[in-house]
């Protein structure tokens, strides 16, 4: 493979974590797709940027076809897209071989959501009398009151936390900061949470993270993901249950009972506002209470 290639590769992935602000869970996405590109560059025989040509790109989206599904298609496309502006940004290449390629469109589809009644028995599953049951049962708490990523939940530090305005401080992607309400009663487990709990998972120790596992250290996703599944078994829920899943509940039920669709696009922080629309299902009896209440036709009947 030409050494100019995998040069500006790596000044593109740079680029992506340092100056983007990506998650280093992205950026390495980034990398595999790049590098699967690389091997079929090689395999070309070319050694040189401007060898590529659009005959080349439009072979390997075919070669693609055969081999993944839309969705991901779209996304090694979409990886290649971003790195051949970045090459024409810095001046490396000319033109765009990919300009007129044609991605793949994936559906979108609903996420899955579990209803109040079965949050409620998930939030009830942790075991009060235990110290690990006691900090899960915070966890789901504030997973659900927010409607925050785990892996926002996982890194939360205590200085996050302003118990006088009754906020967290999230740190998003791109670095992005913004403010999630907390409800008083969910703010009232996280006091008694560090009052009581938290030291002895310490045990006189160090750290500037919220939650933290047997060993005083930050719990992992991985940790966190085994225990929320853990949890719906013994709360009867039979659909998969995993942490993302909570986030999912937080903006449908939102939504569901009359909020705004952009103050739920701020709190759950996402950057374009249709990606938030995916949430804005409700169900027929909602949906015809509104129709009833609003429709003129209607309120000339009552």
């Amino acid at each position: 493979m030409s050494l100019e290639l995998d040069e500006v590769r790596q000044a593109f992935l740079d680029y992506l974590a340092m100056e983007r602000g990506l998650s280093p869970r992205t950026v390495e996405a980034y990398r595999g797709d790049l590098e699967h590109f690389s091997a079929y560059v090689a395999a070309l025989g070319i050694d040189s940027l401007d060898g590529l040509t659009v005959t080349h790109l439009g072979h390997y989206q075919l070669l693609l076809h055969k081999s993944y599904a839309a969705v991901s298609i779209q996304r090694k496309l979409s990886a290649l897209k971003m790195f051949f502006r970045f090459l024409r940004g810095r001046r490396l290449i000319a033109g765009d071989p990919l300009a007129n390629l044609e991605t793949p469109r994936s559906a979108r589809t609903l996420p899955p959501v579990i209803s109040v009644e079965e949050v409620r028995k998930l939030l009830a599953a942790p075991d009060p009398g235990t110290v690990l049951g006691r900090r899960d049962r915070v966890m789901l708490q504030v997973l659900y009151a927010t409607g925050m990523r785990v892996s926002e939940l996982v890194s939360l530090r205590v200085v996050q936390l302003n118990f006088n305005l009754g906020v967290v401080s999230v740190l998003g992607k791109g670095n992005k900061e913004r403010l999630i309400p907390l409800p008083l009663g969910v703010l009232g487990e996280i006091i008694n949470y560090l009052d009581e709990v938290r030291p002895q998972l310490l045990k006189g120790r160090h750290s500037d993270y919220l939650f933290l596992n047997r060993s005083g250290k930050p719990l992992s996703r991985e940790g966190f993901w085994k225990n929320i599944s853990r949890y719906a078994r013994r709360a009867g829920i039979r659909c998969r249950v995993y942490p993302h899943l909570l986030r999912h509940a937080f903006a449908s039920h939102m939504l569901a009972g009359g909020a705004d669709l952009r103050v739920v696009q701020k709190l759950l922080g996402h950057a374009d506002l249709a990606t938030t629309q995916i949430y804005t299902h409700v169900d027929s009896k909602r949906l015809w209470q509104i129709y009833r209440q609003f429709h003129p036709r209607e309120r000339q009947k009552r």
